[in-house]
């Protein structure tokens, strides 16, 4: 698979157990598939060589290149703050669920984590923005109740998750 940033081939690098690709030849960026971002984007999670070599990459990020094209789909990415850490732009395909972080982007996701409130606030937001097709407003009202009903559950049974079961 090739970088959706400089073009150069990606290589696939185990990091502790997720395998993902990383453009080490080149920008340094990396490719989580759906999923696999989720597995590391906390600092206690992951380990090994590779993972420890993409976490000193200092931090490139170019804000004016415009939208990437996502490695696997070939649709354009969409360019949004991680729902998980303050500060740090991701690039997401909302085809696939795939992520591409720039070279340094993991470890400020790992170092700026939300606390849940500011996620959820944070995520509301990203719905709002999210684009739709026309007649989706169902979905999003939909999607609001079953969010807020979600959290009434969790807080009465936080071993449960309603997301599971809608």
């Amino acid at each position: 698979m090739d970088c959706p940033v400089c073009g150069k081939l990606m290589v696939q690098e185990d990091f502790g157990g997720v395998l993902v690709d990383v453009c080490k030849n080149g920008c340094k960026g990396i490719w989580f598939d759906w999923g696999e971002l989720k597995e590391l984007d906390e600092s206690h999670e992951g380990l090994g060589k590779a993972l420890e070599e993409a976490l000193k990459s200092p931090r490139v990020n170019d804000a004016d290149r415009g939208p990437l094209k996502c490695p696997k789909c070939g649709i354009a990415m969409h360019a949004h703050k991680y729902s998980r850490a303050k500060e740090v732009n991701v690039d997401e395909c909302y085809a696939c669920g795939g992520f591409f972080l720039d070279s340094g982007e993991l470890r400020a996701i790992r170092e700026k984590r939300m606390s849940e409130e500011e996620r959820d606030a944070y995520v509301q937001k990203l719905i709002g923005e999210a684009p739709l097709e026309a007649g989706t407003g169902r979905i999003r009202a939909r999607t609001t109740a079953c969010q807020k009903f979600g959290g009434l559950l969790s807080r009465k049974y936080p071993f449960w998750y309603p997301v599971d079961y809608l």
